[in-house]
């Protein structure tokens, strides 16, 4: 059982998890950056610490502020709610290793289904139809256009390590199709460390 839940997480999934604790008896650990120090989440949650300056990638990504924020306030389990790190397969073997629950998957089931062009391979392997798209990580524009070429516009632009909605756009042209590349890979790199699209 659960006693302590430190929430990886911000707005309304991390508000929703503390409402979810309190039902059931379990203490609550919030984190936040400099941005969010006012946010509901920070209100609501038993305890809060600042994990980082407004960046994603220094606060709500930063993967040593948040273990040792668990560690010292005695969480035996994280929630990393959805995006983020709930799709990071070394965030939960580091859970592991440090005797902290991982609320989620396994980091074996992350690996497999956490990055799109590995999700893809996975079912394709096990015979699940898929929609037409690449066979992995588009390398360079070029590469876009010419699998264009055989699938059609629209095309859906998918980071590959994306979630909670976000490092997603729709391209129906040529010229959509490159700008939304670079932002997405920009958003992605800058979201989730990983460009891959």
């Amino acid at each position: 059982m659960i006693k302590k839940l430190l929430i990886a997480n911000r707005g309304e999934i991390a508000v929703r998890i503390i409402r979810a604790c309190r039902e059931m008896g379990i203490e609550s650990v919030a984190v936040f950056s400099e941005a969010d120090r006012e946010a509901l989440h920070v209100q609501l949650a038993d305890e809060a610490y600042c994990i980082g300056p407004t960046s994603s990638k220094d606060s709500y990504l930063n993967v040593t502020n948040i273990i040792s924020v668990a560690k010292l306030t005695g969480c035996d389990a994280i929630h990393p709610g959805y995006g983020f790190l709930a799709e990071n397969a070394d965030f939960a073997e580091l859970c592991r290793e440090c005797n902290i629950t991982f609320v989620g998957p396994s980091p074996e089931a992350i690996t497999k289904m956490g990055t799109k062009d590995i999700a893809r391979e996975t079912m394709r392997e096990a015979g699940v139809p898929i929609v037409p798209g690449s066979k992995g990580i588009i390398n360079d524009i070029d590469e876009a256009l010419e699998l264009v070429k055989k699938i059609q516009y629209p095309v859906i632009i998918k980071a590959t390590a994306g979630g909670g909605g976000k490092g997603i756009r729709v391209a129906r042209n040529e010229q959509e199709l490159i700008k939304g590349i670079n932002i997405t890979q920009q958003e992605a790199a800058t979201a989730f460390g990983n460009p891959g699209v």
